[in-house]
């Protein structure tokens, strides 16, 4: 008996430290391109293990459940994007509006990408049992409006924008424009199209202190 319990004890072991026998990227990659295109809940367990080729006891040996994985695809688009310390060493506020604006479009019009930004239209509505997935998108999709405020209200305070701007609600305003631009962009808005629509919003920016 007892050495028959050694024999479990040892295999739990081997169990709990084996590591993952595939490409952690690959996967990724795939799952990225699944979630993407589907949506969160439009892609099944069964469909992630079919695309990246691993059954599903290594997909939760290594990611813990489907939302796991969806964190960890989330967290490896977001590192495609601009990083706050982008928006931050702008030379103005408004050159880092342009940056973000202009990154967008061409981030949702790839042609080997599906259309649109994940996370922009990621979870937008969910049931109760996603509620701290959905609440996850919601803090992802209000990174790039905190760090456009606050480069916003550095020229407030350096004089460059007037003192009446409310760097708020201006910030909300552009995010407002670039999500907007992703959801034109899954309908079918060329590239072109969507920077005649940032041109327009550009157009919007406050008048220099003079």
């Amino acid at each position: 008996m007892a050495g028959l319990k050694k024999q479990v004890l040892a295999k739990e072991g081997r169990s709990r430290g084996r590591q993952p026998t595939f490409d952690r990227d690959d996967v990724l990659e795939t799952a990225l391109n699944l979630f993407w295109r589907h949506g969160y809940e439009g892609v099944s367990i069964a469909s992630l293990t079919q695309h990246m080729g691993i059954a599903a006891p290594s997909l939760y040996h290594a990611f813990g459940s489907k939302e796991g994985l969806y964190r960890a695809v989330i967290c490896r688009y977001q590192g495609m994007g601009l990083r706050e310390a982008q928006i931050a060493e702008c030379a103005s506020s408004y050159e880092a509006v342009r940056m973000v604006l202009e990154f967008g479009i061409a981030a949702v019009t790839r042609s080997k990408r599906p259309a649109g930004c994940m996370v922009s239209s990621g979870l937008l509505m969910a049931g109760p049992e996603h509620a701290d997935l959905a609440r996850h998108l919601r803090k992802e999709r209000a990174r790039q409006r905190v760090a456009l405020q606050k480069r916003i209200e550095r020229d407030i305070h350096a004089g460059v924008v007037g003192a009446a701007v409310n760097a708020a609600g201006l910030a909300r305003f552009y995010i407002t424009v670039l999500q907007g631009i992703s959801v034109q962009a899954i309908d079918g808005a060329t590239r072109a199209e969507l920077t005649d629509v940032m041109k327009t919003a550009l157009l919007s920016w406050p008048k220099p202190v003079t």
